[in-house]
């Protein structure tokens, strides 16, 4: 297994377990995680917050598989299936599945930057969101992507 599986592996298993502080150990003191749904998070206090108190408040049974992973001393990719069992009174009890990539930037053994792409709508669709609700998380994504310097030269 190589160095940064076990990085992922050790952050991934945390944070199923909804163990902040071991998430964040995962990472740069004043690192960066990106989550699709809460948004930024910097710093490790920040990062364990993301964890307990806004992931496991929502959800619970949580499996993290990671797949495919590349990597070189910068930083790395991997293909991600995510899912969980949701605690929000609007979805309570229903699973949803999500698919993803990791990119994941490294300073030394601990990551500086962890972002992600995934296929949202679909498990958001399994919690059974409503349509208005959906195309507001859609358009939010869609804001991101054209706010990006590097989107520019695409329009």
């Amino acid at each position: 297994m190589s160095q940064f599986l076990r990085l992922l592996a050790r952050m991934t298993s945390a944070a199923t377990l909804g163990d902040g502080a071991g998430v964040a150990a995962c990472f740069t003191e004043d690192g960066t995680y990106h989550d699709v749904f809460y948004g930024s998070f910097r710093g490790r206090e920040a990062i364990c917050d993301l964890i307990e108190g806004h992931m496991h408040r929502d959800g619970a049974d949580f499996r993290w598989d990671i797949h495919d992973p590349v990597s070189d001393d910068g930083g790395g990719y991997a293909r991600y299936l995510f899912s969980y069992r949701s605690l929000m009174p609007e979805s309570a009890g229903q699973r949803a599945v999500f698919e993803g990539v990791a990119i994941v930037r490294l300073s030394g053994d601990l990551i500086s930057e962890y972002s992600e792409v995934s296929n949202a709508a679909t498990g958001l669709s399994m919690l059974g969101m409503e349509d208005a609700r959906l195309a507001k998380f859609i358009a939010k994504q869609a804001r991101a992507l054209l706010d990006r310097g590097e989107t520019a030269e695409h329009l």
